[in-house]
């Protein structure tokens, strides 16, 4: 195979320790036969002066490349150290293309193997997006986890309640609002009768106040208030939290204030979505020269899985779990919008495809929408009926030719009567058995 990369390494990155193999093409002097790789193979700490060492290593080895594998988090800080140099170039490549054959395994094969990879340029680097778009991901990506620690929290405590025998979830819509927090505190001192606890209704609530008397007359005892007491502590430090962390989201998002307002455009992207799209892919394009490049990174298309020239039934391709939970929860929202491209979209495919797979491909229309928005587009909604007036222009023009392959001038005038009707994913109704 032909050699891309004159000086490159390959890096095996663990948790305490770097094992760098550095390949370089041998002088002149040592023969043509004697003319291979070189490999010095040295290992160095993770900690800020191990890694400082690499990078000495690897520019003293005249090393213009050096590769290592996205798993974990291990990679960060080795990949924050090489690329704050000049002349290397780090790349985090997909551990599953860098697989070796089966047969012996050490770190140092592994280091080995990966810098044979990258000076024949078989891996490709992966997209990792610069460095105030990471910090954001970060915030972003830890805001989810809260949002979801405090839905998993509000559960709990639903369950107690449930358990205890008190129907408030039963009574109120929104047993965390102002009314139901009232009531929750009142069960945490545990002094309140359940009609004094159902005055505390704010609202529309207080037309409930039988209702709210009876779904709290089952007292609570000691140790479920003590429970209540943390769970509802929890939740409300998780509120915190969030809030917090949305002040230093908005700040750090103040310079793509227009790139936000175009996202929120598109049809089920809130700002919640669009801040986690933008931290995801960040605001340069320049590293999927395609529309399909980006659609396969976020792992929103389908694969490919051909052999013998029949193309067989495959699952989507594995890409980046956080912009897929995103742009599927976005693609249930955007399908409940009236007069909607998506809605009309997804009913067709649900029909043929179910709900599932529909949900995924209205996902990918979603990113598509997204690539070009970024791109500088302005976003324009097709409208539901569009599927509709399409296939009905093509119909047309089938019958059309049909009728001049037959010799025929076909002239159209006037205006269809155009009724689209509303697709339906229900399976048509069995005819009555007739009696004997």
């Amino acid at each position: 195979m032909d050699i891309i990369l004159e000086h490159c390494a390959g890096l095996d990155v663990h948790r305490s320790t770097v094992v760098a193999c550095v390949l370089g093409v041998g002088g002149p002097s040592q023969g043509a036969k004697s003319k291979r790789a070189e490999r010095p193979i040295q290992t160095f700490a993770t900690t800020p002066d191990g890694l400082a060492q690499l990078v000495k290593w690897l520019q003293q080895s005249g090393v213009t490349h050096a590769g290592m594998e996205a798993t974990g988090v291990y990679w960060m800080p080795v990949f924050a150290a090489l690329e704050a140099v000049e002349g290397i170039t780090p790349l985090v490549v997909n551990a599953r293309h860098v697989k070796n054959v089966p047969g012996r395994k050490t770190d140092v094969k592994d280091a080995e193997w990966l810098a044979q990879l990258i000076r024949h340029g078989l891996v490709t680097n992966g997209f990792v997006p610069a460095k105030p778009f990471r910090e954001l991901r970060e915030l972003v990506r830890y805001r989810r986890s809260l949002v979801e620690a405090q839905a998993s929290e509000r559960q709990r405590l639903i369950k107690l309640l449930e358990g205890a025998g008190v129907k408030l979830a039963g009574v109120l819509t929104d047993v965390f609002g102002v009314s139901g927090r009232a009531m929750i505190l009142a069960m945490i001192e545990g002094e309140a009768t359940p009609e004094e606890m159902a005055k505390l209704a704010k609202g529309v609530a207080r037309a409930k106040y039988r209702e709210l008397a009876a779904a709290l007359a089952a007292p609570l005892a000691p140790h479920q208030r003590k429970i209540l007491a943390c769970q509802f502590n929890r939740v409300k430090a998780a509120e915190a939290d969030i809030a917090a962390l949305d002040v230093e989201i908005d700040e750090r998002l103040k310079p793509y204030a227009k790139l936000m307002t175009a996202l929120m455009k598109i049809p089920g992207l809130d700002r919640v979505a669009a801040m986690a799209v933008l931290a995801e892919i960040g605001d340069d394009l320049s590293k999927f020269p395609s529309v399909a490049a980006l659609s396969a990174w976020a792992g929103v298309c389908p694969g490919s899985r051909e052999s013998a020239g029949k193309s067989k039934p495959t699952g989507a391709r594995k890409g980046n779990p956080y912009l897929r939970t995103i742009l599927c929860n976005a693609a249930v929202g955007a399908t409940k919008k009236k007069n909607s491209y998506y809605k009309g979209k997804y009913h067709k495919l649900k029909a043929r495809r179910g709900a599932g797979r529909a949900i995924l491909a209205i996902a990918h229309k979603l990113l598509i929408a997204i690539y070009h928005v970024l791109k500088g587009e302005p976003f324009r909604d097709l409208g539901e009926t569009y599927l509709d007036q399409r296939n009905l222009q093509r119909a047309a023009s089938r019958h059309v030719k049909q009728l001049q392959a037959l010799g025929y001038t076909v002239k159209l005038e006037g205006t269809p009567n155009f009724q689209p009707k509303p697709a339906t994913s229900k399976a048509p109704k069995k005819a009555p058995r007739k009696k004997a």
